[in-house]
């Protein structure tokens, strides 16, 4: 038997720091209904903490079921993580159409005037494609974040903004880790629960 030369479960990272328009990968092991084999955009980090969406948690709700006046909106309210779970929270495409938007990427932002986001949705100038309505967020405080890093809880990743618009919820997380090499491809074949293996 040969032994190998390296421990698959410490595999080198990409080395990236948390910051804001990046994702967060959850390692293969991760437990728990928020964040088992999740992908968070992160949306704010600072020496004050860190804000992010997990982006591929369904609630199996729409968000006109939820929020008065919205009509005909056709995706998904997803969940964003366990702080604040009765709060709506949206990132979008539309900039400057919707005032007080904070800008996260060249193409994405975070909340702005929900009045604004509802008119642009009734009156077919915004769509699920552009929208994308979250109930609670993940939220981490100071050092928290870099912490759970360090315990290899999560990997840090660019993407490009097409993918956290994207409606493929169910195939993200591994997308991601392929996107990374083969050892975190290998990831992908866990078992969610090692028990089960």
């Amino acid at each position: 038997m040969k032994s190998l030369d390296f421990d698959i479960f410490k595999a080198q990272k990409p080395g990236l720091k948390p910051a804001r328009g990046r994702i967060l990968i959850a390692e293969p092991f991760l437990q728990g209904p928020y964040f088992s084999r999740s992908i968070v955009f992160l949306t704010e980090h600072s020496e004050d903490g860190a804000v992010g969406f997990v982006l591929n948690k369904s609630s199996d709700l729409y968000p006109d079921e939820v929020i008065d006046d919205l009509f005909n909106f056709k995706g998904e309210l997803f969940v964003g993580g366990p702080v604040s779970s009765n709060t709506l929270y949206f990132i979008h495409t539309l900039g400057d159409k919707v005032p007080n938007a904070v800008k996260i990427t060249d193409s994405l932002y975070w909340g702005g005037d929900f009045d604004a986001i509802k008119n642009l949705v009734n009156t077919g100038l915004a769509d699920h494609t552009q929208v994308k309505f979250f109930a609670g967020y993940s939220g981490w405080a100071p050092g928290q974040l870099e912490g759970e890093i360090d315990e290899n809880s999560w990997i840090v990743a660019d993407v490009d903004d097409e993918m956290i618009m994207n409606e493929d919820i169910d195939h993200i997380w591994t997308h991601a880790m392929e996107g990374l090499g083969d050892v975190f491809k290998a990831w992908t074949n866990f078992p969610e629960n090692p028990a089960y293996n």
